[in-house]
């Protein structure tokens, strides 16, 4: 299974109601958690009913509660994006 197919998996433990993951670890090639063949530095945008409510700490919390061992490795970096539903872009 690869790394994406994995993070998606646990991430739909909180049941999102959009998610997009996009591997940025080409841009970090020669760094030193960057490894061959990529899957090592991640960029997520979630949103999700379960983080209504919920500080900016609180969310990344529970995100990096479902990936648990997966942000030891392969997961060297992670940007994060986390937003309730109602707080999505051109909603009011």
């Amino acid at each position: 299974m690869s790394v994406a197919t994995e993070i998606r998996a646990r991430l739909a433990t909180l049941e999102p109601v959009s998610l997009e993951l996009v591997d940025e670890s080409a841009q970090h090639a020669g760094h030193a958690g960057a490894a061959p063949g990529g899957e090592t530095h991640w960029r997520l945008s979630i949103v999700s009913p379960r983080f209504a409510g919920q500080p900016t700490v609180a969310r990344h919390r529970m995100i990096y509660q479902a990936l648990g061992g997966l942000m030891q490795n392969p997961i060297h970096a992670l940007a994060i994006s986390a937003r309730a539903p109602a707080e999505q872009k051109g909603r009011p």
